[in-house]
């Protein structure tokens, strides 16, 4: 798709003196050459959470390949039901791959050829076999694998090996933990259980997704040692009662300070110092911290609850806005998107790439796990660490080898809503 049949890039093209000698080139590369003319008309609409639709990479997709990004965020259930219900809406979807199981069927995204895809070979076995090493056992929940790869250009199906097409092409992933203050805390927190410890009745505070929002339910019901899932990702309606119920009674006891939807809510919540502890998510931890009050991605003992997310595309986009999209996709995953999220916390699908956009400093703190050599910074430039520091958690080989769940759609969903509803208004 990025290459024509003279093996020259259209991104090239793009940047000025190809598309003169693709004119010149004659009739065989008529069509890179339209499309090169065109392109600045072109405006792909996408949308997703605040997370990653940021207006930096909207504005870099402009310098870098001429068309227009435009941008819509959404909370996690708006991202669902856009996803499920209005194809024509938008051409990109950023969204969740458990959001998959609630939106693939309906036939709103196509599947995508990864054989237009670049650097497909390059994206981590997480995505493609389910496998962080060879020997990694998979988590509960709803693995991205299961749900990344369809039966054909047609398919409306899961298939559970790479068929060279993708319902998603992956772009970052992380794990989740609880977020803390630890001047206001005052001691080490070890266990999501702390998360209902009466010491923090009213600063404690959970997200208001519900497939997310359990799932940090079900650590911190584990943690407790009340129970143990033989699936936290699809869980019976028993089990469902039964870790609801628990935080039912948690919350008329009034331990909860809020729920929040946004990370931006999250991280008023933590600056704020009205909330000590709660779920968070890495770009909350980030900006907390770029106001200079401690926040720390705190590891437990029990592990991480993870997710991860990529782009997929509108079954309704066809023609040189299609061609567009898949530029676009090559373009995130080349590697300056993965670097700029990589220096909020998150972890990049195609690291390699990732990496050349990283000081050996920063890659050495985000992903190794290394001590800080100088300041680490955020996107825009605010301090996160000073030499000497280390990574909340450390590598990435020790965050992403503890994760026990993934975020996930079980087979009870409908019920497991309703209660979750039940459990908000309660």
């Amino acid at each position: 798709m990025t290459k024509t049949t003279n093996n020259i890039s259209r991104r090239g093209i793009l940047k000025g003196g190809a598309a003169t000698a693709a004119f010149a080139a004659g009739s065989t590369l008529g069509a890179p050459m339209i499309w090169a003319q065109n392109i600045k008309d072109v405006t792909l609409r996408q949308f997703g959470t605040g997370v990653s639709n940021l207006n930096d990479v909207a504005t870099k997709v402009k310098e870098d390949l001429g068309f227009t990004l435009e941008m819509t965020a959404l909370d996690t259930d708006s991202v669902t039901q856009r996803a499920a219900t209005q194809p024509n809406s938008f051409d990109i979807a950023d969204i969740e791959y458990f959001i998959c199981k609630k939106v693939w069927a309906a036939g709103n995204l196509q599947a995508m050829d990864t054989s237009k895809i670049d650097n497909y070979d390059k994206i981590a076995g997480t995505f493609r076999s389910g496998k962080l090493t060879p020997t990694s056992e998979i988590a509960q929940g709803t693995a991205p694998h299961t749900v990344g790869f369809t039966s054909g250009p047609n398919g409306t199906d899961f298939v559970q090996e790479e068929s060279g097409w993708m319902t998603l092409i992956p772009t970052i992933y992380n794990a989740d933990t609880l977020g803390i203050r630890p001047d206001l805390i005052g001691r080490p927190i070890n266990n999501w259980s702390e998360l209902l410890n009466p010491e923090f009745k009213g600063k404690a505070s959970i997200l208001d997704i519900s497939s997310i929002g359990i799932m940090d339910m079900a650590m911190v019901v584990e943690s407790m040692g009340e129970y143990t899932y033989p699936d936290k990702g699809n869980m019976t309606k028993e089990e469902i009662d039964l870790t609801l119920g628990l935080f039912t009674e948690a919350k008329k006891n009034g331990q909860f300070r809020a729920f929040w939807k946004s990370f931006d809510e999250s991280v008023n919540l933590m600056a704020s110092g009205e909330v000590v502890i709660q779920s968070m998510w890495s770009p909350a931890i980030t900006a907390v911290r770029a106001q200079g009050i401690p926040c720390i991605y705190q590891p437990l003992e029990e592990g991480y609850r993870s997710w991860g997310g990529g782009l997929g595309i509108s079954a309704a986009l066809s023609g040189l806005e299609l061609e567009a999209a898949y530029e676009y996709i090559n373009w995130y995953l080349s590697g300056w998107v993965g670097g700029y999220l990589m220096r909020q916390g998150y972890y990049s699908a195609v690291p390699d790439t990732s990496k050349e956009f990283m000081s050996a400093d920063e890659w050495g703190f985000w992903y190794e796990g290394k001590a800080a050599e100088g300041d680490i910074l955020s996107p825009t430039g605010a301090k996160l660490a000073g030499a000497g520091e280390v990574r909340d958690g450390g590598s990435f080989l020790d965050r992403m080898g503890s994760v026990v769940c993934w975020n996930s759609v079980m087979d009870e969903n409908q019920y497991m809503v309703r209660k979750w509803n039940e459990f908000i208004a309660a």
